[in-house]
């Protein structure tokens, strides 16, 4: 693995790695703990439709992902708000909904489309520099929004009635925890791809969650984990040669399951 640190593309990984995993550290902890991890999926895949959409009008493919993963986090915060009882269906049609317009109009695109499964399955090898800056800044964004609004989303958190009560701007709140979510979404997609998104966003923080129940505490021991997944996922990708992303993912899932186990045998030793 340290040879493999003279080469830019394993730097541009460790560095993207690392970019990501203060992301996931941070909105993963929220979704983990508010329980919306299907419509963090949603988002996920409805993401698709703005790579579509960036390629059938010749424009960036993230940036297209960035704005359509925000309008279809907002519409699916909104669904969930309003339409509690159904809103798992609905946001399911989103979902599909959103990845079919994006199949679509890349088929609808003329000429050859590159890098398409990168998007899909993640290419974190293959993060370019000018990419490692716009995760930056999308870090400073996230960072800065849960700095400033911390006890407002420690409140939706944990107690929404208290939080009304006390005229937190409840529904406000939650739907720019929406467009944050879509934000990280849109950081993972070229690291482990938006199929596997929702993995890396939520496992470093169930798992800490297991151990700690302060919030910050989940969000620094989140972010750790996800750093040394991220490193060992791609150390055995590069030993091994297998996929990066998905490596980087199975190592996560595996550390899971036995953080489960261990604290289960725990509680039957006392």
């Amino acid at each position: 693995m340290l040879e493999a640190l003279q080469f830019d593309f394993m730097q541009n990984a460790l560095i993207a790695g690392l970019l990501v995993s203060i992301a996931c550290g941070i909105i993963g902890t929220f979704v983990v703990v508010n329980r919306i991890v299907f419509i963090s999926a949603g988002i996920a895949h409805a993401a698709y439709g703005g790579i579509g959409i960036g390629y059938f009008f010749r424009f960036s493919p993230v940036l297209g992902a960035v704005l359509f993963s925000v309008f279809s986090a907002l519409g699916m915060g909104i669904v969930q708000r309003k339409f509690q009882e159904r809103s798992d269906t609905l946001i399911g049609v989103m979902w599909a909904i959103g990845m079919s317009l994006g199949i679509i109009l890349i088929d609808l695109t003329p000429g050859y489309k590159t890098d398409l499964m990168s998007y899909l399955f993640g290419s974190i090898l293959a993060v370019p520099r000018s990419d490692l800056l716009i995760m930056l800044a999308l870090d400073f964004v996230i960072i800065l929004f849960v700095w400033l609004l911390y006890q407002e989303l420690l409140a939706i958190s944990f107690d929404e009635t208290f939080a009304t009560v006390r005229n937190v701007p409840v529904n406000t709140i939650y739907l720019l925890l929406m467009a944050a979510i879509a934000l990280t979404v849109v950081m993972m997609m070229r690291v482990v791809g938006l199929i596997m998104v929702i993995s890396l966003l939520t496992i470093p923080a169930a798992i800490s969650g297991q151990f700690v129940k302060n919030l910050k505490q989940m969000m620094v021991i989140a972010t750790i984990l996800g750093v040394i997944f991220n490193i060992i996922g791609l150390w055995l990708s590069y030993s091994f040669n297998l996929t990066s992303g998905a490596t980087i993912i199975l190592v996560s899932g595996l550390v899971y399951l036995a953080s489960m186990g261990w604290k289960k045998l725990k509680l039957m030793r006392n």
